[in-house]
């Protein structure tokens, strides 16, 4: 199997694998030691080292072969680092030549726009002949007052020039200056690319949790590559969201058509796993968060789904089809439910409840009477109509009439409802303390919940004793929106929370004791992973380079300055201006400035913005930068910076060519003023083009913007703990934060929102890595700075207390020096958990988890997601 051009970054991205498929020497070749070499100085600074097979294959390789293969594989690592692009802000020589005074730069702007004209002195400088007319906009421009060798855009309106247009003239060099690199990633030759393509499709199809965009976008690369007899297929795909994918791409592809078909009745076993099929089949996604119109089905598909859903039990299938109600009636359009209703009785009753069929008169209303009457309990006959008896309605009245008996012997039924409503039921109960019916149903059915409800029901709970200020919710959709309301729920009794909070922590810690989990020598814990959020709605989360869970808390990358990137390609005939902001406020969510458009400079040059680029034509796109002096912020009183991306003229993400942010780490506020592009940019950008503005190298997240959105919050940096909270935001265009100075008290109360709500008792994955060695290990290893804290099990100690020792980091039984290369997990089975991933023993196997690459990725060990984590406790 060779390695194609869709296959090849999917592999690279997953399991940092390289396949050489380029020709062997040939007789009389020059030695590749040379060439070799210049590869590896390119590969280090990208952040990349080659392991010793991967070398090997590589000095073998002819000069030809060698410059080809190096060629493909710097290709794939700057296009993850979005090193492939152009990046010129407005001003070329930024920082240096941002100007101080812009609001003397828009008067010039101005008066240069009113007052111009072609065949009279500059209004500006009154230099005669020097005004000219710049393409593509014909704005007139005076070549004496405005220097083309520092402007990549039109000086009066900002939209990009065409780069043959005299006024742009080459920059004067630069010196580069040293930046501070990030961890090195061990890259290794891949052998075979079907086996590797397989492997890493049955991990995803093992997951637990709903899989992130980058995800579901690797799995139908990978299965279009997979064997087309469907012996590989997993007996189970735990998420149906996955397994929807999986069976509608299938279906789709000719290969694998006929054999997915017959699997499809025992596959999907709700009437959402069908609605999620026909999502798939129709070309949208199996999160049903789309609305394209339905595909039309081939007649035997068609038979298949109605005799799926007439199989169901009828009150779930009812209900079922009341949950996505217009789009089950599109779906009904091509499934012809009431064709041949005799053959499908129930499915044709449950789309009569939902399209309020009339059975007042012919032979379909008798039927459908006589089917109702055969479910009394999903089903009652109104009238002319037949209606349906749904379970969350009994729920919902019982909670409304203050019955909480009443409500927990519907909600015991299904677990995961129950937890979800575990706050609104204990604030039913009389005084807050759980009812006897409560307990029992708490005792009996947490052991069938999911582990989503289950760890979420325990972070919300934690804080309940505590009067609330603000709630926060996360609505369901493409990408994430929030929304706040005062919180006005009375506190729950500490012993209550206390109560339940043991209860839910018992039922995670035996899942991850029970005979059939993982067992380890020795675990390994970083202490930082008290800053990461068990992750949730990652179907929504932004494709990034580094996967940190949406509400995480992490230290910003070392380096004085954080340099904020904005990249994007409009689409042909569409004007698109975005535009990066930075809006500044005090330790109290004051709003006390910005950098921005407006404002290019803030204070003493804590913070200067590169220059507003109105338009981004391919193939270069447009690029803006705002650089944040970490030190001269703080000095300037500043507490919370929060970086926004906005669509200026209101054009959404999802219709752009290329759009993606992110930042990176520079070492001083002086160096990086030395730092300059050097030349315009040739076709296709490349390795010549990239300058020290945007090194690869420093890059710590890059993220692309994406969905039906106009404005996005990724993140807010807090200056005085050096720390950023990553927020993945979305915020409603309708409430017009196009400019920022316009709603900074708005901006202020959601930054403040989200602070409060991420930062106050979540539960976080070193809740869940402390439950997984506690629960996996007799002896965990604490890695804390400087130190190693090593706890050891008693005997006969029980695995919640000896939990509970090192989630609140009590006094351990041993202290040892921390050693990256030493003697903890060295030759044994272990389990790490870590947030840098540069704790590499020597000679182990088992799991680790890591959210920043570094010497771990080398050592043999099984990685694991976040979201692996989590569905351990499936």
């Amino acid at each position: 199997m060779s390695v194609t051009s869709s296959l090849a970054p999917v592999l690279f991205r997953r399991l940092r694998t390289v396949y050489i498929d380029h020709a062997g020497p040939r007789p009389g070749d020059a030695p590749t030691d040379e060439g070799l070499v210049a590869l590896e100085a390119e590969l280090l600074d990208r952040g990349f080292v080659p392991t010793g097979p991967l070398r090997s294959a590589l000095a073998w390789l002819g000069p030809t072969g060698l410059a080809e293969a190096g060629k493909d594989l710097l290709r794939l690592i700057d296009a993850e680092l979005g090193a492939d692009r152009t990046h010129m802000p407005l001003f070329r020589s930024f920082p240096v030549s941002v100007p101080d005074d812009t609001f003397g730069l828009y008067v010039d702007r101005v008066f240069t726009i009113l007052l111009q004209w072609p065949d009279q002195p500059c209004v500006l400088c009154g230099t005669n002949g020097s005004v000219q007319a710049v393409s593509p906009c014909a704005h007139l421009v005076c070549r004496a007052c405005w220097d083309g060798a520092d402007y990549s855009g039109c000086p009066i309106c900002h939209r990009r020039t065409d780069p043959a247009d005299p006024f742009l003239k080459p920059a004067p060099p630069a010196r580069p200056v040293e930046t501070p690199g990030g961890p090195l990633q061990p890259l290794t030759r891949g052998v075979d690319a079907a086996a590797d393509a397989a492997r890493a499709l049955q991990r995803l199809l093992a997951r637990r949790t709903p899989l992130p965009p980058q995800d579901r976008d690797d799995v139908k690369v990978l299965l279009a590559h997979a064997p087309p007899a469907l012996d590989w297929l997993p007996d189970a795909i735990p998420v149906r969201e996955t397994k929807a994918l999986v069976m509608g791409t299938l279906l789709l592809d000719r290969r694998t058509r006929e054999a997915a078909r017959p699997l499809l009745t025992e596959r999907l076993t709700t009437a959402t796993d069908v609605l999620r099929l026909l999502a798939v089949w129709s070309g949208g996604e199996a999160d049903l968060l789309d609305e394209r119109p339905f595909r039309s089905l081939p007649r035997a598909l068609r038979r298949t789904l109605l005799t799926i859903l007439d199989g169901l039990d009828t009150a779930s299938l009812v209900e079922d089809l009341l949950r996505h109600p217009a789009r089950w009636k599109r779906a009904a359009e091509i499934l012809h439910p009431y064709e041949q209703y005799g053959r499908h009785p129930r499915a044709a009753l449950a789309f009569a409840v939902l399209r309020a069929t009339d059975t007042s008169a012919g032979p379909l209303g008798d039927a459908l009477l006589r089917t109702a009457a055969e479910h009394p309990r999903a089903v009652r006959v109104d009238g002319n109509r037949i209606k349906a008896n749904t379970w969350p309605g009994r729920v919902e009245q019982a909670l409304a009439g203050r019955d909480p008996d009443a409500a927990v012997a519907l909600l015991a039924r299904r677990p995961g409802e129950l937890l979800r409503r575990l706050d609104h039921v204990l604030r039913s109960c009389p005084g807050g303390v759980p009812s006897p019916a409560l307990k029992r149903a708490l005792e009996s059915g947490l052991a069938k919940a999911g582990p989503g409800p289950l760890l979420a029901s325990l972070g919300r709970l934690r804080t309940r004793h505590v009067p609330g200020e603000r709630r926060v919710f996360f609505p369901r959709g493409q990408v994430t929106h929030s929304y706040t309301t005062d919180d006005t729920r009375a506190p729950l009794p500490s012993a209550t929370v206390a109560e339940v909070c043991a209860l839910l922590e018992r039922e995670v810690l035996r899942r991850l004791g029970d005979g059939e989990a993982e067992r380890y020598d020795i675990a390994v814990l970083d202490e930082a992973l008290a800053g990461l959020a068990v992750p949730s709605a990652e179907g929504a989360a932004a494709k990034a380079l580094v996967s940190v869970p949406r509400g995480s808390t992490q230290p910003l990358p070392a380096g004085a300055v954080l340099r904020m990137f904005l990249h994007w390609t409009e689409p042909a005939k569409t004007r698109v201006d975005l535009d990066l902001s930075v809006a500044l406020f005090d330790a109290d969510w004051e709003y006390v400035g910005l950098c921005d458009f407006t404002h290019l400079v803030y204070g003493k040059r804590a913070a200067v913005h590169s220059g507003d680029l109105t338009s981004a034509p391919a193939p270069h796109g447009a690029t803006e930068y705002a650089d944040l002096d970490l030190a001269g912020l703080s000095a300037a009183g500043v507490r919370f910076a929060m970086p926004i991306v906005f669509s200026f003229n209101n054009i959404p993400f999802e219709q752009l060519l290329d759009a993606f942010a992110g930042f990176m780490a520079l070492p001083s506020a002086d160096e990086r003023d030395e730092v300059s592009e050097v030349s315009e940019v040739g076709e296709g950008g490349g390795r010549g083009a990239r300058s020290a503005r945007y090194d690869p190298r420093t890059v710590r997240q890059r993220y692309d913007l994406v969905g039906e959105s106009r404005i996005h919050v990724p993140m807010l940096v807090d200056l005085q703990r050096r720390t950023f909270l990553w927020t993945d935001l979305h915020l409603p265009s309708s409430e017009g934060f196009h400019r920022v100075y316009r709603h900074s008290a708005d901006l202020g109360r959601v930054g403040k929102d989200l602070h409060q709500y991420f930062t106050a008792g979540r539960t976080t994955l070193w809740d869940l890595a402390v439950w997984h060695a506690s629960a996996g290990a007799p002896t965990v290893a604490v890695l804390r700075e400087h130190e190693v804290w090593r706890y050891e099990r008693g005997p006969g100690e029980d695995v919640a207390l000896f939990a509970a020792r090192i989630r609140t980091l009590a006094a351990p039984d041993a202290v040892e020096p921390a050693d990256p290369q030493g003697p903890v997990g060295v030759g044994r089975r272990v389990f790490l958990a870590l947030v840098e991933g540069d704790f590499a023993p020597v000679q182990a196997s088992g799991t680790v988890y890591r959210l920043l690459p570094g010497p771990v990725d080398g050592c043999g060990l099984d990685q694991m997601t976040a979201g692996d984590l989590v569905a351990a406790l499936g």
